[in-house]
């Protein structure tokens, strides 16, 4: 199985301290997000690893290198200078990441979910980690049945946490599914978001979820950083 880490954002709400290092190269718990992410991926054997890469590119393979250190071997696969949003970065990716069903981890998160529970393939087209809505998202992504199918809207509304497992077959239609801005090109690209493709899959049943109830945290400001930083290092 291969792996892709998303890392291509442009980390706006860091700032400063994504002004120059990308966000998932900021340490937390003194190491990089994404080295959390690389030295789990080594551990369940994942040795392929695709690393998307917008902003500050350059810093991921000066940090990184091929991946060897880790473990693992990286491929880079450069968005252009606009993320092309996760869809787009999927799409952009596909050519390094085969046919067989992938591991996906956003590069800006973090959490103590074992990547060995996910299954070996997804039932449908996806397989997604879900946890608890936090604070400063409380209304959830998607709802998640008792049959562990993942539906637009219901009563047990949970947030993607940015893991999960993925055929490449989920984009075969993409054109179809995405929203009003599917038309929009970037580096001459496209350019669009994965949920409104999610969220057409999980209508027809294709889209399976699990539910984490460890730890779990999106990176998204400077003092989520700090507060995971200090968690890491005092446990």
């Amino acid at each position: 199985m291969k792996a892709l880490i998303f890392a291509a954002g442009l980390g706006e709400r860091m700032r400063p301290l994504t002004t120059h290092t990308p966000k998932p190269l900021l340490e937390a718990g003194g190491k990089a997000l994404i080295a959390w992410h690389l030295e789990k991926l080594a551990a369940i054997d994942v040795r392929e690893v695709v690393v998307n890469t917008s902003w500050l590119a350059p810093r991921f393979p000066e940090v990184l290198g091929d991946g060897a250190r880790f473990g693992v071997h990286i491929e880079y696969a450069y968005e252009g200078e606009t993320p092309l949003e996760t869809g787009g970065g999927m799409l952009n990716a596909l050519p390094l990441l085969g046919d067989a069903p992938f591991l996906l981890v956003n590069g800006d998160v973090w959490s103590d979910y074992d990547f060995a529970r996910l299954p070996r393939e997804p039932r449908g087209l996806a397989h997604l980690v879900m946890v608890a809505p936090p604070v400063q998202a409380p209304a959830g992504d998607f709802a998640l049945d008792e049959d562990g199918l993942l539906h637009r809207d219901g009563a047990r509304r949970l947030t993607y946490s940015g893991i999960g497992l993925y055929r490449p077959q989920l984009l075969a239609d993409w054109r179809t599914h995405t929203d009003a801005d599917a038309g929009v090109a970037a580096n001459g690209k496209p350019r669009f978001r994965l949920a409104p493709i999610l969220r057409a899959h999980m209508d027809a049943g294709d889209v399976s979820g699990e539910y984490h109830a460890g730890r779990w945290t999106d990176v998204g400001t400077p003092q989520r950083l700090s507060e995971l930083d200090a968690q890491l290092r005092s446990a």
